[in-house]
């Protein structure tokens, strides 16, 4: 659905301005969640849409494994979230990971976004027997309660250590030969999300009329914003209580949206979930035209963009590094984020156009099965 594609590709336009700040401006620190008192306002603005990728992704990813669902049997439905899951998680681990070495230290396995939405491919094939009701109680179940477990926190000695660092715990697991991996992204709130998407994935079936289905995601987006609204004003659950900054309102609603993401809490997932669900009614009632067809070229090819963009990313900073030298300690670095937004307005363009080729060659040739995982 073209919806759905460009909701991808919004969110996935949103992410290269995140990633932007990762490689011009990773010498000014970005907390989880981000100071209120410190941050600089644009910075904490962009980085605000930017926490919509994630979310949005893993939702859409369930939603797309119950329309593949939809059109195949329950075992082979199966194999492809579990392929699919294992070619992520590979990914992440042989690729992206040596694509940040040299902009930070050196030897990380990140465990990142792409390596947690591929856990959860593999653990969704393993619940796709189930109901869709339990899959969506499960997911609310998850979504909502996993907050209670934030007081677990177990060392490095504890025989339980390495699956809650994967799960909940975000950490530093020593590895042999002097590796380390981060857990950067725990996966137990995001196997909720991904277990909510397949359960309103009858949603986006041709036999649902689209007047139903926008109702519905208007109702359920706007439900998850008004319960962000009434549980962040108790300040008694879902994440780190807000504060109220003397003389200073800005930074007071700064405070008041600034969520942890790492892993994500209630709070976090209520606000972005629901906002992404209510901006997908949206572009759904949008007319076809050039930024819908363009942003859907961005999300009909999720994979190439990824690594597209962060490859670009990577040797544009290392071509800096040489020729001007290390700004501000051993990284180089832009001297304002300015000129991170000006370098986002260059790049759209250019990663867009390859991006829009290799999804008309995706499109085209169906009859090369590879051509799916990217």
């Amino acid at each position: 659905m073209q919806g759905i594609d460009a909701l991808r590709g919004l969110v996935m336009v949103l992410m290269l301005l995140d990633h932007l700040r990762e490689t011009w401006f990773l010498h000014v620190a970005v907390a989880d969640p981000i100071d209120a008192r410190t941050a600089l306002p644009a910075l904490f603005a962009a980085r605000l849409a930017a926490s919509l990728c994630a979310p949005v992704f893993v939702a859409l990813t369930g939603i797309g494994a119950y329309l593949f669902a939809s059109r195949h049997t329950v075992a082979e439905t199966r194999r492809y979230l579990v392929k699919r899951g294992l070619v992520l998680m590979a990914l992440d681990l042989l690729v992206l990971s040596q694509l940040y070495w040299g902009v930070a230290a050196a030897p990380t396995l990140w465990l990142q976004v792409i390596w947690c939405i591929g856990i959860c491919m593999i653990v969704l094939a393993g619940l796709i027997g189930l109901s869709r009701r339990a899959l969506m109680i499960g997911g609310i179940v998850i979504v909502c309660g996993h907050n209670l477990l934030d007081t677990i926190r177990l060392t490095a000695d504890h025989p339980l250590f390495v699956p809650w660092a994967m799960l909940h715990q975000r950490d530093v697991i020593p590895l042999p030969f002097g590796l380390i991996a981060k857990t950067t992204y725990p996966v137990l709130p995001w196997i909720g999300v991904i277990a909510l998407g397949f359960s309103i994935g009858p949603w986006f079936l041709p036999t649902t009329a689209s007047r139903d289905r926008a109702r519905n995601l208007v109702l359920m987006g706007g439900l998850m914003v008004t319960a962000f609204v009434l549980l962040r004003f108790a300040n008694v659950y879902g994440d780190a209580p807000w504060f109220t900054v003397p003389r200073a309102p800005l930074r007071t609603a700064m405070s008041f949206l600034a969520l942890t993401k790492y892993p994500p809490s209630l709070l976090f997932l209520l606000l972005t979930l629901g906002v992404g669900t209510l901006l997908l009614a949206s572009i759904e009632r949008l007319p076809a035209g050039r930024i819908i067809a363009a942003l859907a070229a961005f999300g009909s090819a999720p994979m190439f963009f990824y690594l597209f963009h962060l490859a670009v990313l990577r040797l544009l900073y290392h071509a800096a590094l040489a020729i001007r030298g290390p700004t501000h300690g051993t990284l180089f670095a832009v001297g304002s984020y300015g000129w991170v937004l000006a370098w986002y307005v260059a790049l759209i363009v250019p990663l867009y156009l390859p991006t829009a080729m290799f999804a008309r060659l995706k499109a085209r040739r169906r009859d090369l099965a590879w051509l799916r995982y990217l």
